[in-house]
């Protein structure tokens, strides 16, 4: 492939007009990761022939790969005019996706689907549009048409689930994460909402066994260690989650988990360790998401008591199960006289969170 790259440069030192030789070249380029070279060429052969659809479309791909979106978009729409076909369309369609206009979007898809009423991709893409335009059914009926056609799309069935799992109908969405997880056994997120759902089932048990495989494949998932940490506490299992976080931060040093693991020592009345954590808590700075004031103000309130502390190993109080432990408020008044805000509600993966796109669909 080197050698062809070469001969074909080698052509065009000779003749820089031998534009069937420049065409092959870009593409050659192009398949072997050479874009910034590449885009030279395609934009000189496209100044000499603006109306070839084919270079258009060759452009648009590599304006893509760059992620010049608004270029793309330009030639991609000109591609289309000259020569309406599915192909153009799809990848206009997909980088207006990218540019979040929905509207053109659809009309891009259901272009294709006009052509090929056998594509799933664009009955995906069709479902991230209507969700995204929050048209609920039509987004449903597109990811199920994209699950008939390709029952292994994982993509589509995992957004099925998060459109069943936000409307309650915590059946379905159990099903389809299920069915992610046949395809991909090690897609995390498919596990965490397992766990949400057997959480609000009261199924603690079946919770944490998701919650660990969560993590076990995703270790920088936080919401997962919160949750965990809320049923390790609700089963009096306080010594199994500070083992659990101290072997994470051993590996990556994390401010939010220093911040749950301080609350967790508090919680089974260690001071020190309390202490020690939220110092850490503060020194990572760019990892804690929680309110640095407040954490900030959390350790001076510590530090001015630390002659009335308890003792380091203080013993567990038992929990009462009949009440749900909830570390991330604060149950007595700081010193400060103010009370760490209550952070955002733990129970459920906010279904609203961009997933990342498909690639090269």
């Amino acid at each position: 492939m080197g050698n062809d790259i070469e001969n074909l440069q080698e052509l065009l030192k000779e003749d820089p007009s031998n534009f069937q030789a420049r065409r092959e070249l870009s593409v050659l380029l192009a398949d072997n990761g050479f874009n910034e070279e590449a885009l030279k060429n395609l934009e000189y052969l496209v100044r000499y022939f603006p109306d070839d659809a084919e270079l258009l479309y060759n452009l648009g791909i590599i304006y893509e790969k760059l992620k010049i979106l608004d270029k793309a978009e330009e030639v991609y729409k000109k591609a289309v005019s000259i020569n309406p076909q599915e192909d153009f369309y799809y990848n206009l369609g997909e980088v207006l996706v990218a540019l979040k206009k929905w509207d053109e979007a659809t009309d891009a898809f259901e272009h294709v689907i006009k052509t090929d009423p056998k594509d799933g991709n664009s009955y995906f893409n069709l479902g991230i549009c209507y969700m995204n335009k929050e048209d609920t059914k039509r987004a449903t009926d597109n990811f199920q048409q994209a699950v008939n056609l390709n029952p292994k799309d994982m993509y589509a069935q995992f957004y099925l689930g998060n459109i069943y799992m936000q409307n309650g109908l915590t059946n379905f969405a159990e099903e389809c994460f299920k069915k992610v997880l046949e395809i991909s056994p090690d897609y995390s997120w498919a596990y965490y909402n397992l766990a949400s759902i057997a959480y609000g089932n009261k199924n603690n048990d079946e919770a944490k066994r998701y919650l660990l495989k969560t993590i076990q494949y995703n270790e920088t998932d936080i919401e997962a260690y919160k949750l965990l940490t809320k049923l390790c506490l609700k089963e009096n299992e306080a010594e199994e989650i500070i083992s659990i976080l101290e072997t994470r931060l051993e590996k990556e040093e994390n401010g939010d988990l220093y911040y749950i693991l301080a609350r967790v020592y508090k919680y089974v009345g260690r001071i020190g360790d309390y202490e020690k954590n939220l110092r850490k808590a503060i020194a990572n700075t760019f990892t804690l998401t929680y309110p640095k004031d407040k954490v900030q103000k959390e350790y001076n309130s510590v530090k001015s008591n630390e002659s009335e502390e308890a003792e380091p190993e203080e013993k567990i109080e038992e929990y009462n199960s009949s009440e749900e432990a909830d570390i991330f408020d604060e149950d007595e008044e700081e010193d400060s006289g103010e009370d760490l805000e209550e952070e955002d509600d733990l129970e459920d993966e906010d279904l609203d969170e961009d997933l990342e796109e498909k690639d090269e669909i």
